[in-house]
């Protein structure tokens, strides 16, 4: 019979995701995990799926749950257990594997937890994918298998150790001289998944590592988000313990978020701003640079050094790993904390995050501080809301309304044009308005996105994927002024 999924489920190409107990229940999760195996042997990508999960106190139970639905319709798995989630969409991909199942909520805190679903390629399935998924649902009758033609089960506890090695691997990082250098870094991992792999990995680097939240119990002492304002304590630690800089991670290990020598928070952008920079400094790896609508012009600003665009895409990984995958370009993320690497794979890497930060400091010499005041400084506020989604497309107008330049005659300006200073959101959903000192550019491939480059300032509104809020993000080249953008953005929404 069809599969129900609950008002309350948060259902996008982020997973879905809920709360523990109500909506999410073994029971739901057994039955997407059998219409999942079902949906890639309707799709052709055969019978082998890999699953893991990050370390939350649900996981066990939500893990044991999938994979029972998945072996009931005769898909084998290969259980990698307390994993990152790029360890597991890695693993899967050079396996040749059908698909692989997280069961992850990814920053979303302890009492929720989610089923993330990729294909073969290592990807998250994509709008159209999980459409496809979707339709499934509605319709699917189990063919169950019988008791000969049951899914078999495996384990793979080495999928971690070939993460490191693939990472070790890279020409954008030299061991050697990192072993020489010997860095001093604190290290948050926040009960996550991270704990083993990322001591690890900075051990093979000669790191000194001083650590917290290094046990993987899923016993989160903070809000799992790896923000500034979620990250004081790994700010003491720094300061306590000597250390040059420090990693924060999120407990699915995707996202990596930085703390400078003197404790202080450095922005989650700049995590890719400093690491594309390693990537487009090699002449061999130059190329396009894709993030997407809700991160910082800090990247514009190192792909424009570069003499490379910076291209933009909706907010949701698989949408820029899919525009990496078009447009050939080497390095891309979200401005999260996100990094991708396509010499890896096409997927958030909070451990290559590490390793290029660590190598962009190599090679420049400076401090983590020196390094981010080499580029201009902007200010980015983010703020969420409640707001019901059926009135969004209301609000959007408002929004417009109150921020679209009129022409003499009182008309908007100007539909259809270029895009941004050098930036371009590649969706043909882009219009531009206004004089040369309030040009406004008008981006709807995701929710509403108002940018003026000449102001250096825009402000993105659009629903969560992950939460049932409305985000408000926006960037200036002061706090004030962003705060303004958010603030004027609520009022004109009631937010």
């Amino acid at each position: 019979m069809p599969v129900s999924l609950p008002d309350d489920l948060m259902v996008s190409v982020s997973g879905f995701r809920g709360r523990v107990g109500a909506p999410l229940t073994p029971e739901l999760i057994t039955s997407l995990a059998a219409a999942f195996g079902t949906f890639l042997r309707e799709e052709g990508g055969g019978q082998t799926v890999y699953l893991g999960r990050d370390s939350r106190t649900s996981g066990p139970m939500f893990t044991d749950a999938a994979r029972a639905g998945l072996v009931s319709v005769g898909t084998s798995v290969v259980d990698l257990g307390v994993v990152p989630t790029p360890t597991l969409l890695l693993a899967a991909e050079e396996a040749g594997a059908a698909g692989a199942l997280g069961v992850t909520a990814s920053h979303n805190p302890a009492e929720w937890n989610a089923l993330k679903f990729a294909g073969g390629d290592g990807l998250f399935l994509d709008a159209e994918q999980m459409g496809r998924f979707r339709k499934l649902l509605d319709k699917v009758n189990y063919s169950r298998a019988s008791w000969d033609e049951l899914g078999q089960v495996s384990l793979d506890r080495d999928a971690v150790n070939r993460h490191i090695e693939r990472i070790l691997e890279l020409p954008f990082v030299d061991v050697e001289a990192l072993r020489k250098r010997r860095f001093h870094v604190a290290l948050d991992c926040v009960h996550g998944a991270g704990g083993q792999m990322v001591p690890a990995l900075l051990s093979q680097l000669g790191c000194r590592v001083s650590g917290m939240g290094l046990e993987s119990d899923g016993r989160f002492p903070r809000d799992p988000e790896p923000t500034a304002a979620n990250l004081t304590g790994l700010g003491e630690l720094v300061r306590s313990s000597g250390a040059e800089l420090g990693f924060a991670l999120d407990p699915d290990v995707d996202r990596l978020a930085l703390v400078n020598g003197e404790g202080d928070p450095v922005g989650e952008d700049l995590t890719l701003a400093l690491c594309a920079h390693v990537v487009l400094s090699r002449e061999w790896s130059r190329g396009p640079v894709v993030t997407n609508l809700s991160t910082s012009q800090v990247v514009e600003d190192v792909a424009r050094e570069a003499g490379v665009p910076c291209l933009r895409a909706p907010v949701g990984e698989v949408n820029v790993a899919r525009r990496m995958e078009a447009e050939g370009a080497p390095v891309g993320g979200e401005g999260n904390g996100g990094v991708i690497l396509r010499d890896l794979h096409l997927t958030r890497d909070a451990p290559l995050g590490v390793a290029l930060i660590l190598q962009h400091l190599l090679e420049t010499g400076a401090s983590l501080k020196e390094a981010v005041d080499r580029w201009p400084s902007y200010q980015i506020v983010k703020e969420k809301a409640p707001f019901p989604r059926e009135q969004i497309q209301e609000g959007y107008a408002a929004l417009l309304a109150a921020f679209q330049p009129k022409g003499a005659d009182g008309r908007e300006e100007g539909q259809g044009g270029p895009g941004s200073d050098g930036a371009d959101d590649g969706a043909g959903q882009k219009d531009q308005a206004g004089t040369a000192d309030q040009s406004l550019v008008v981006d709807r491939s995701d929710g509403l996105r108002l940018a003026w480059p000449d102001r250096r300032e825009w402000l993105h509104v659009r629903p969560s994927g992950t939460e049932p809020v409305v985000r408000f993000i926006a960037e200036a080249t002061s706090r004030e002024r962003a705060e303004a953008l958010v603030a004027r953005g609520r009022e004109i929404l009631g937010a």
